[in-house]
């Protein structure tokens, strides 16, 4: 029960990472706020955390909103009175494979990977510094290195990682600020590549490894950065991927 007493709100907690690090922190005795854009997918998350015996909150919200991000906090204040963990796991991949997409698909990324994660930090903060809370950004190998396959993606997690780096100064002592940077995770998101034997197995290649990643394998990480283990990290970008930073 390494969070036990922690209150956490997890963006993007309908699927994928979000929901695997939403129902692994109820797990460790968090109550956790389970916000998505899609408000089904949220309630079945926290159907799932409260079915386990956890104490858990749906809520709708576009990361790319300021009143959204704010009505999160609020809510999630009312319920349980407090706030100590921010995941910033909302985020979207491309469209296509486009090596040079139009201005409306680069802002759209960066919109939701980049500005969501500033504005939900941004409307957080007050209540972390009360509490003195921890936040944690998901970024990406691709926000380290090259090889996305989309120059919107690679900006949007790589100013991720900086700003990540930012707010841990800037925060300071109160909040700690962390980031981890997945290699291939396969979530609903990364389907569609993954199903393509072009795309898969070269990719496998480059995690030494030699596997993909599970949602659940960053939801751990996720948590030693949440968690009071890690109350002398703070800054750090940490890569989950199997290796592939490594070459």
């Amino acid at each position: 029960m390494r969070l036990r007493d922690k209150v956490a709100l997890v963006t993007g907690a309908g699927s994928g990472i979000g929901r695997a690090t939403a129902l692994r922190f109820a797990a460790e005795g968090a109550q956790v706020a389970c916000v998505d854009l899609n408000l089904d997918a949220a309630r079945e998350t926290a159907t799932t955390v409260e079915k386990a015996g956890g104490a858990a909150l749906a809520a709708r919200a576009d990361v790319t909103g300021e009143g959204d991000c704010g009505r999160m906090v609020a809510d999630v204040l009312a319920r349980f009175g407090r706030l100590t963990t921010l995941v910033n796991s909302a985020g979207v991949r491309p469209i296509g494979r486009d090596p040079a997409p139009p201005s409306s698909e680069w802002q759209r990324v960066v919109d939701v990977n980049l500005t969501g994660t500033y504005l939900a930090s941004r409307a957080a903060l007050p209540a972390l510094v009360e509490s003195g809370g921890v936040i944690t950004n998901l970024a990406s190998i691709f926000g380290l290195v090259g090889g996305s396959l989309s120059p919107a993606y690679a900006a949007s997690k790589g100013a991720v990682v900086n700003l990540t780096r930012q707010m841990a100064l800037q925060w300071a002592p109160r909040v700690r600020v962390n980031c981890v940077c997945p290699g291939v995770i396969e979530t609903p998101m990364t389907a569609a590549l993954i199903a393509d034997p072009a795309w898969r197995e070269p990719m496998l290649q480059r995690h030494p490894l030699g596997r993909l990643g599970q949602p659940a394998d960053i939801a751990a990480a996720i948590v030693y950065l949440s968690s009071d283990e890690a109350s002398f990290v703070t800054g750090a970008a940490l890569p989950v991927d199997g290796g592939y930073t490594a070459a």
